[in-house]
């Protein structure tokens, strides 16, 4: 591209610009009517061309009058407030005032991308922000377009950063090492703290040591004790390696919105922190997806590299707008799960109807693994139910909103009835909702 091109692409008259000249055009148009001299107009003309110029040979006798660098994580998590810096640094010998405008993407639909800043002489200065993405995929930054003007703030110079570059958003995992604590066994007796009473004989045996006040006498090995002449008692700790599988339905029920997030959104979310909590407390950790046709299926395993593989696997899920098939879940089920597993299942019914529909299936996983079925609460129905009554419309609203509530209410009832654990759960509250009945299971040792 030519010099001249370049320079007409950069150039702008600001709008105290075309102030001034319209100020020059009224001064003629005075002299026209009243046939006044002709020299004053010509004389504030003269004065604001050669104060334009003067601006322009300011602004463009640098090449390069800005530089701008965007520092931005390599991926960005879903759902989450993620950080974005972007370093300017003038190159200017006087004071320029800028407007930097940000190409974010099309996802985001900000139309406020845009700030006003002043910068001193070869000063630097960093601008800090945030994003707040609610979909999974890959996200384009454009460049960073900055308008530089003078004091005169005569003319505008357009001035463009090649920042441009692709970022893709994972599902949530900022929070990762933050959930683990949950998963921390409580090992300190104080008052307010309970046991729950373990079921089964899930345990390994990890050391012998001394008796102390709360220990199992049931636990004290006799042999060890007449060697060490004091009591001396066998410590077992929770059985690890033990298969935990989130399984997430995709179907069209899954993609419903809360708070920006689909409903499918939060079982993924959920799922990516199972998956660290399982393998920090050394679990096989697996996935399976569904909708009316296979998805997914990560098979079950506690190398540190399963996280990553997690995280890839859940990058790609979109909901399928039909009927998730159960039958299909259920043959997925026996055909790659050997073994006597958790089972978590992230989904969503609307009606009564709609379990019993799926329940024979429900019904034959759980006479293989342990199932925890975890369904999605209306929170909009919640808020709707719990409004006021101002007039008759509000009272046919609230009752169905109520009926709606209470069918959730029975499906986890009838889920129970039949020998399969289920909870209800707000979307917002899935991730911690999943990780306490995780780690309940896990101390009461009933898988």
């Amino acid at each position: 591209m030519s010099t001249t091109g370049t320079f007409f692409k950069q150039f702008y008259l600001s709008a105290r610009a075309y102030l001034l000249l319209g100020f020059v055009v009224a001064c003629f148009l005075f002299i026209w009517l009243y046939n006044a001299p002709i020299l004053p107009g010509k004389i504030a003309l003269g004065i604001v061309v050669l104060l334009i110029v003067v601006d322009t040979i300011g602004l463009f006798r640098i090449a390069r009058p800005i530089a701008a660098k965007r520092e931005m994580a390599d991926r960005f998590s879903n759902g989450d407030n993620n950080a974005i810096t972007l370093h300017l640094q003038s190159r200017m010998n006087f004071i320029s005032h800028l407007e930097i405008i940000e190409e974010l993407p099309e996802q985001l639909q900000m139309r406020k991308n845009w700030v006003s800043l002043k910068l001193a002489p070869l000063q630097k200065q960093h601008i800090s922000y945030r994003l707040l993405p609610t979909q999974r995929g890959s996200y384009h930054f454009g460049e960073t377009i900055i308008f530089i003007a003078s004091r005169l703030k005569l003319v505008r110079r357009r001035w463009v950063c090649p920042n441009a570059q692709t970022i893709k958003v994972y599902p949530s995992f900022h929070y990762l090492r933050q959930q683990r604590l949950i998963a921390q066994p409580l090992q300190i007796n104080e008052p307010g703290n309970r046991k729950i009473r373990k079921i089964g004989h899930s345990l390994e045996f990890e050391q012998i040591k001394e008796y102390v006040s709360g220990d199992d006498r049931r636990t004290i090995n006799w042999r060890a004790t007449a060697r060490k002449n004091q009591l001396m008692v066998n410590h077992y700790t929770d059985e690890k390696s033990q298969q935990v599988y989130a399984i997430v339905d995709k179907g069209r029920l899954m993609k419903m919105p809360f708070e920006g997030l689909t409903l499918l959104d939060y079982a993924i979310n959920a799922s990516l922190a199972l998956c660290n909590i399982c393998l920090h407390r050394q679990d096989r950790f697996g996935l399976i997806t569904f909708s009316h046709e296979h998805g997914t299926v990560l098979a079950a395993d506690r190398k540190p590299m399963q996280l990553s593989h997690t995280l890839e696997a859940l990058y790609k899920q979109d909901t399928a707008f039909l009927e998730s098939d159960f039958e299909r879940l259920y043959l997925q089920i026996r055909t790659h799960i050997r073994h006597r597993s958790l089972l978590i299942l992230f989904t969503n019914f609307e009606s009564t109807t709609g379990l019993r529909r799926q329940m024979p299936y429900l019904k034959q996983m759980a006479k293989h693994h342990l199932i925890l079925v975890i369904i999605f609460e209306n929170t909009e129905l919640i808020d709707l139910a719990a409004k006021p009554i101002d007039n008759v419309e509000d009272v046919y609203r609230k009752t169905i909103a109520e009926k709606f509530l209470h069918d959730k209410r029975l499906m986890v009832r009838e889920l129970q009835q039949q020998g399969i654990m289920a909870m209800l759960s707000t979307p917002q509250q899935t991730t911690i909702n999943a990780i306490n009945k995780y780690v309940e299971i896990k101390s009461r040792q009933a898988l």
